[in-house]
């Protein structure tokens, strides 16, 4: 293992001339809708097209083809949320190498599969726990029990160096130098290799480095002073949703001058949704964070250049109900509330008539009390036309006879709704 000085410009050019052949130089990609939002010149960089659809594979593949031939030949474990594991498979397969990749339960179906048929019969896939830290602990003990190798999703020297070749294509593509880089960053490897590479060769770009909101590690790592576990992660975000960045990431980032910020999971909903509808892009929702934070909270001036990175598009189409709801309820269209009707006839058929909207609509309608149906409370899922429609419904609530509570998202209840 390297030291974590040697996270150089120059370490990141030497990755990239192993990489030369192996992966693909991925498109950079004018955006006509993004550039109109912030009245840029806005690039998208898509590493969803990548070998493995994510950057993933740049570090993998680097830190893999660095072992020497008897440490290659005990094998080669990993932990990942999906895409680092199918770099790995990927690489296991082109080198000759066997490995064990360890992944938690969110870890999508498409996802699993593809680490399966990237790996063919060089790759074993073990499902363990909840989150990636699990899946991480597994991998730690698999590798002290068999003498394997770890290879670290971002927290490695040579994958971080493998991560950064992403910084130099970009500006190789474009000829001239981006004035803003926009950057997701879940344990931070993509982000700390950008930077090593950009602060050393073009220092005079922006670089913006964007956390899901539910699983901000690198944030609570800066405030702290170090690496620290999070309590409470969404994992909706399964590329980036990490406890708690990496001891040779935190370092790196913190001293890059790089900004860093958030977006809420429902803004990364509605931003896939538009780029699957408007650009024809199908990004994971790792792979929207850049994007989805371009105007608010990423501020730009008129007129910049501004490349977001795509990090990924290995996403699940089973997917995309959940995406749509996350997205609906973030835009405040989506409302849900526990509804109490009076002992009465008449008092639902009172409820669509007077307390709805004539352009609302109800899109659930659940007895709670499946033994006392016509006087027990009812879920209701309300989607309004517009969002300013929802303070007129709230005061005709307010006005009916009806026990209303309203669910907030946030709320314990809702997290079972959605």
């Amino acid at each position: 293992m390297h030291d974590i000085d040697t996270v150089t410009a120059d370490l990141v050019e030497r990755a990239a001339g192993r990489l030369a052949g192996v992966v693909t130089k991925t498109p950079l990609e004018p955006n006509a809708r993004l550039s109109s939002r912030v009245d840029a010149r806005v690039w998208l960089k898509r590493e969803d097209l990548q070998t493995v659809r994510s950057y993933k594979i740049r570090g993998a593949y680097n830190f893999i083809v660095q072992l020497d031939e008897a440490t290659r030949a005990r094998g080669v474990v990993c932990a990942s949320a999906g895409n680092h594991a199918q770099g790995v498979a990927y690489a296991c397969r082109r080198l000759g190498a066997n490995g064990r990749v360890y992944v938690p339960g969110t870890t999508p179906r498409q996802k699993r599969e593809r680490i399966a048929t990237l790996g063919g019969a060089h790759i074993e896939v073990i499902v363990v726990g909840e989150t990636y830290e699990d899946a991480f602990a597994a991998s730690q003990e698999d590798a002290r029990r068999t003498g394997a190798t770890l290879v670290p999703a971002f927290d490695a020297v040579q994958t971080v160096a493998g991560q950064g070749t992403v910084a130099l294509e970009i500006v190789e593509q474009l000829g001239f130098v981006p004035d803003v880089l926009v950057v997701p960053v879940g344990g931070g490897g993509l982000l700390a290799g950008i930077t090593s590479w950009v602060g050393q060769r073009h220092p005079e770009i922006r670089v913006v480095g964007v956390e899901p909101a539910g699983a901000t590690c690198m944030a609570a790592a800066l405030e702290a002073g170090h690496p620290v576990r999070i309590e409470a992660v969404d994992s909706f975000v399964d590329g980036a949703a990490v406890r708690e960045a990496g001891a040779v990431t935190y370092p790196l980032v913190r001293d890059s001058g790089a900004e860093l910020t958030s977006v809420a999971e429902g803004a990364v909903c509605t931003e896939m949704l538009a780029m699957y509808q408007s650009d024809g892009v199908i990004a994971e929702p790792a792979g929207a964070l850049a994007t989805a934070a371009l105007g608010d909270p990423v501020k730009v001036e008129p007129g910049q250049t501004v490349v977001c990175v795509v990090s990924g598009g290995n996403n699940d189409v089973s997917r995309y109900g959940e995406i749509v709801e996350r997205s609906l309820i973030h835009e405040g269209i989506k409302h849900y509330f526990l509804v109490g009707f009076p002992q009465e006839p008449g008092a639902l058929r009172q409820f669509l008539d007077e307390v709805l909207g004539p352009d609302d609509d109800i899109t659930r309608f659940e007895y709670v009390k499946r033994n006392n149906r016509e006087t027990g409370p009812a879920l209701i899922g309300v989607e309004l036309a517009r969002p300013e429609d929802l303070d007129g419904l709230l005061h005709r609530l307010a006005a009916s006879p009806l026990q209303v509570e309203r669910v907030e998202p946030g709320s314990p209840l809702f997290h079972f709704l959605v």
